[in-house]
This record gives structure tokens, C-alpha cells and sequence, in this order.
């Protein structure tokens, strides 16, 4: 037996060997003194080396955990078939020899249910039951009705067990497996998480970088240009032959060399630049690098799978912040990928209007409806996705308003 089995299938599984010896030790006690006495004795010691032999072997391990050969499942196999039999065979020629073999009969039940498919098991159990009573009535020399109710119960009884274990394993299976792909999408959302966090960080930084270092280092650039032409001409007017006469030769050296350390600062702020503008590149949203958002929006109308999507755009096209147009382009992403996964959209229409001082999106299909109020109400959670609550919180962030109609 394996140490790992639960409660109930440990004494399913180990239960039927235990009541058979503790029955075999009864009949063999019941025939002492008793004609065939010896002949019971070698029947149930060779019922207990065999069922013995059975336990010890690892292919007749009984019941596999969590399944039953009924729903399906592989069986132990041949070796637990004729180990069975030669129980049973054994069990049937100790009936012939004393009537309390009958009581062998409960815990045989089970293990037939336990070994056997589903309908050669009933058949068996019915078999068991017949024999049972057949040898009764051998025995006693007449029927009543105790000698037919007994097995019957007892059958019954043992089926009612087996199976509602194999129903209680199934159940567990099914939560396992539940639990499992429950897990499994928790961490592939904390992942995706994880990654748009990283994204918005890494375009945060990148606008800081921009906006701050890039220009400041662009500025110093412009400076110490400025400044490396003052010197140029304040060496040229001190150098030998020059316009200041009389000037002195160290001040014309300590010029020149101002200027080459200027000349380096500029070159080395120059070279900071690039590696700036570099790291602007790469840690900018691809989705918006070739031509700004209206090309963006046009290559999502461009996918080649799901519904036909169609941009439009009105007014002119004014120049957007990065977290401005980083917003409109995931919420419309969201939007059309909405249409495409739930709505069962055909067609989509996305226009984007610039006016004075405010930018509209709108996204328009023509697939089924849903209760948008909701799916809002709900928020971003297990049932309801992050689509609805996701493209809100976006629009709140800019100072925008998200308005669903279905």
C-alpha cells in the first residue's frame, strides 16, 4: 500500500484483505473438532498465502488512486484477473466443505469490484451472490429468507461503496485539475502585469530621459559650441602676428588649451547625446515609433485576422504628449480586440477627432450586445477581464472620460 493514499481509499484498498483474514482465522476456529476440519484448514491457508501474495505484489495494487476500471481507466491487468480467480476458485471448492465460507463472501465482493470492470464485476457479484446462497441451501438443506437478503445487502452494499469512492476521486480529480489551470492563469496574469508595468516604466523613463537629460545635454552641446568659437577668436587675436599686439605668449597657450578642453566637452556631450536618443529608441513603444499614433492606428486596421477594421481621422492632427497618445493607442487596441474576441464583430469603425482642446476616440461595431454597466460595476477581476475597467483607468489618468453604449 502506498503511504500517501487518504483515508478512504486506504481502507477501501486495505479494508477487504483484513476483514478476509480476520474471517478466514474465524472459519478455520469455527471447524476445529469438526469432520473436513483438515480440508478447511488447507483451503483457508492457501486463500491466505494467495491473497497475501496479492498484497505483496505490485502489480495487483487495487483501485489506482483517483480511478475505478468502470469510469475507463486502465486496470491493474491480467495477473490481478487470475489472482482474483484463483481466489474465488479457492473460496467456492471451502463453500463445498463448511457453510461459514459463506461469510467470505463481503469481502470478496469488494475486491471483485475493485479488480474487474464494471460489467463482468456485476456478473461476478451476482455469481458470488448465487453461490452464497446456493451453498446455504447445500448446507442447511432449506432456503429462508436471511440465507438471500445477506449477500444481497452485502452486495449491494459493497457496490454502493466502490463507487461512490470512484465518484468522490473523480470529483477530486476535477477540483485538482481546476485548481491547477486556476494557478496557472493567476501566474500568466501577474506575468503580463509584471511586463506592462515594465513597459510604461521603461516608456516613463524614456520621456524623463528625453525631456530632461537629452535636451539639457543638447543645450550644453549649443553652449559650448558658442563658447569654442569665443575661444577661436580669442586665440587668433593673441597668436603671434595677431590683433592684440603685445599680447602675452602665455595667455595665447592657456587659450588654446581651454579651447581643446572645451572642444572635448562638447564632443564628449555630443557622444552622451547619441547614447541618449539611443536608449529614447529602444525604450519607446514600438507601436508608435514609425509615424506617430494615426499610423499606429492604421496597421492595427490592418491585421489580418478578425473583423474588418476601418480608421478614420477628423480635424487636424495636432501633436500629442507620449502618455496622450500611448493611451488612445492601447485603448483602442483593447477595444477592437474586444470586438474580435467576445462580440463576434464583422466590422469595426475607429475615428479618431482632433478639436480645439481635446481629442475624442471612438470605436464602433456591429456585434452582440452585453451589459456594459455590468461589467464596469464588476471591475477588473476573475469573471470580468481588465478590458472595460483597464481602457477606464487610462482615460482617468489623462483627465479623460470612457463612455460604453451596447
Amino acid at each position: 500500500m502506498n503511504s500517501d493514499l487518504r483515508p478512504v481509499p486506504l481502507v477501501l484498498r486495505a479494508g477487504p484483505h483484513l476483514v478476509l483474514a480476520l474471517l478466514l482465522v474465524l472459519v478455520v476456529v469455527r471447524a476445529l473438532g469438526t469432520p473436513g476440519a483438515g480440508a478447511v484448514v488447507a483451503l483457508v491457508a492457501a486463500i491466505g498465502l494467495v491473497d497475501a501474495a496479492g498484497i505483496l505484489r505490485g502489480d495487483l495494487r487495487l483501485v489506482p488512486p483517483g480511478t475505478h476500471p468502470s469510469d475507463g481507466a486502465p486496470g491493474p491487468g491480467r495477473a490481478a484477473t487470475a489472482w482474483l480467480s484463483v481466489v474465488v476458485a479457492l473460496w467456492v471448492a471451502l463453500l463445498a466443505v463448511t457453510p461459514e465460507a459463506v461469510w467470505l463472501a463481503f469481502p470478496l465482493f469488494f475486491l471483485v469490484l475493485q479488480v474487474l470492470p464494471a460489467l463482468v464485476g456485476a456478473v461476478t457479484l451476482a455469481v458470488l451472490v448465487g453461490a452464497s446462497v446456493g451453498a446455504y441451501v447445500l448446507h442447511e438443506g432449506q432456503l429462508d429468507v436471511g440465507a438471500v437478503l445477506g449477500p444481497v445487502l452485502g452486495a449491494a452494499f459493497a457496490g454502493a461503496a466502490v463507487h461512490g469512492h470512484a465518484a468522490l476521486a473523480r470529483e477530486s480529480e476535477q477540483r485538482r485539475v481546476l485548481i491547477a489551470e486556476l494557478s496557472v492563469a493567476r501566474e500568466d496574469l501577474a506575468a503580463a502585469s509584471r511586463n506592462e508595468g515594465m513597459l510604461a516604466e521603461r516608456e516613463r523613463l524614456a520621456r524623463e530621459i528625453h525631456d530632461t537629460l537629452a535636451q539639457g545635454l543638447s543645450s550644453i552641446q549649443l553652449l559650448l559650441r558658442a563658447a569654442e568659437r569665443i575661444l577661436d577668436d580669442a586665440a587668433a587675436s593673441h597668436a603671434p602676428g595677431g590683433a592684440a599686439a603685445g599680447a602675452d605668449p602665455r595667455i595665447a597657450d592657456e587659450v588654446a588649451t581651454a579651447a581643446r578642453h572645451v572642444t572635448q566637452a562638447r564632443e564628449t556631450a555630443g557622444e552622451n547625446l547619441v547614447e541618449a536618443r539611443r536608449l529614447v529608441r529602444a525604450w519607446t513603444s514600438p507601436d508608435l515609433d514609425a509615424g506617430g499614433l494615426v499610423h499606429a492606428l492604421e496597421r492595427l486596421a490592418a491585421a489580418p485576422d478578425g473583423p474588418r477594421v476601418h480608421v478614420h481621422v477628423s480635424g487636424d492632427a495636432g501633436p500629442l504628449g507620449p502618455d496622450a497618445e500611448q493611451a488612445i493607442l492601447r485603448i483602442a487596441q483593447s477595444a477592437v480586440g474586444n470586438a474580435r474576441r467576445h462580440a463576434g464583430a464583422q466590422r469595426v469603425d475607429v475615428t479618431l477627432s482632433f478639436m480645439d482642446d481635446e481629442v475624442a476616440l471612438d470605436v464602433v461595431d456591429d456585434g452582440s450586445g452585453f451589459d456594459a454597466d455590468a461589467v464596469l460595476a464588476r471591475g477588473a477581476g476573475a469573471d470580468s477581464g481588465f478590458g472595460l475597467p483597464g481602457m477606464r483607468a487610462r482615460a482617468r489618468s489623462l483627465g479623460g472620460v470612457l463612455t460604453v453604449e451596447s
